[in-house]
């Protein structure tokens, strides 16, 4: 059973950097299609990124293109969020989900688990 963990969430100013960590334990992170999503409060989930087990399919929405990266350590089985230029807009609890489907999905229900949260929030 898949197991995760965020960490790195906080408070930042507007145009500030920030890096989350999701660890992930009970399958290797390179067997795994991986997703960050987000809510903010009133709001739906929703998608971030969404990440294949091997890099190969990485799709942003269009409030973090040019802004927020993906990556994998697969030594220390994590995924991290790397987050630049952040507005106060991006203020909202961060999520990573995984699936044993290989591939990432924009669709919440098709993921198997899902990581407790972290916050995030971006004063102006």
């Amino acid at each position: 059973q898949v197991h995760l963990v965020e960490s790195g969430g906080g408070v930042v100013q507007a145009g500030g950097s920030l890096r989350l960590s999701c660890a992930v334990s009970g399958r290797a992170v390179n067997t795994l299609g991986m997703g960050w999503f987000r809510q903010a409060p009133g709001k739906e989930r929703e998608f971030v990124i969404v990440d294949s087990w091997n890099g190969d399919a990485v799709h942003y929405a269009d409030s973090v293109k040019g802004r927020f990266t993906v990556s994998r350590d697969h030594d220390n089985n994590t995924v991290y969020l790397q987050m630049n230029s952040l507005k106060p807009e991006d203020t909202a609890i961060y999520y990573c989900a995984a699936r044993a489907f290989g591939w990432g999905s924009r669709i919440l229900d098709q993921y198997d688990a899902w990581g407790p949260g972290t916050q995030v929030t971006v004063s102006s």
